[in-house]
């Protein structure tokens, strides 16, 4: 009677420790992260003939060109692996990546300004189409990140799934962070019809 009873408290126990939940929580952080990194993918590929194209009208504008370049090899120097949300030092390196990436892309739009043929062509306004497309689709990747790492944070610090997290050795997970929070929720806005980038 005494060993059913220790085994019915150690599984009682057991069921309310949370680590059910956290596993849950955990994949879908991943879940969500392998989302983030598609859609960072899919900007990464759009970039090439972006400059391409580009390039065939402001070829001289080479400093831009290069810097968008360059962004993107910075992006894809960065190995980008489901690991990389638990490893604070190596997503802020990511982070810092695709913000450079933002960076250049901003102002090779910018450069764009100065060409109207450039806008008035056919690929080009196809792929400044996918690339606003895209960053839709990042802002949306990122704020379902963020809610999901949110939850898993707060699972594991607090009480009691706190202790579980404490001895299966779950630690928070790193979060975006901007100067302006609300750039996170506020896609870029690419207006090639006024003339005007937002």
């Amino acid at each position: 009677m005494k060993r059913l009873l220790i085994l019915f408290v150690l599984l009682f126990t057991l069921s309310g420790c949370g680590y059910n939940t956290l596993q849950a929580q955990d994949e879908a952080v991943n879940a969500a992260w392998s989302e983030v990194l598609n859609q960072y993918q899919r900007r990464a590929d759009l970039v090439p003939n972006l400059v391409n194209v580009v390039k065939g009208y402001a070829a001289h504008e080479k400093e831009v060109l290069t810097e968008v370049t360059e962004a993107r090899a910075r992006v894809g120097s960065v190995q980008a692996t489901p690991e990389l949300v638990n490893d604070e030092a190596a997503f802020a390196k990511y982070q810092e990546a695709q913000a450079g990436m933002t960076s250049a892309l901003s102002r090779l739009m910018v450069v764009v300004e100065r060409y109207p043929d450039l806008k008035a062509n056919e690929n080009f306004r196809d792929l400044a189409s996918q690339l606003e497309g895209t960053e839709n689709r990042i802002t949306v990747a990122r704020n379902r990140y963020i809610e999901r790492v949110r939850e898993y944070n707060t699972t594991v610090r607090s009480f009691p799934s706190n202790l579980t997290a404490m001895a299966f050795s779950l630690k928070a997970k790193p979060n975006f962070s901007v100067e302006n929070e609300k750039a996170i929720s506020t896609a870029p806005k690419v207006d090639f019809g006024s003339g005007k980038t937002k």
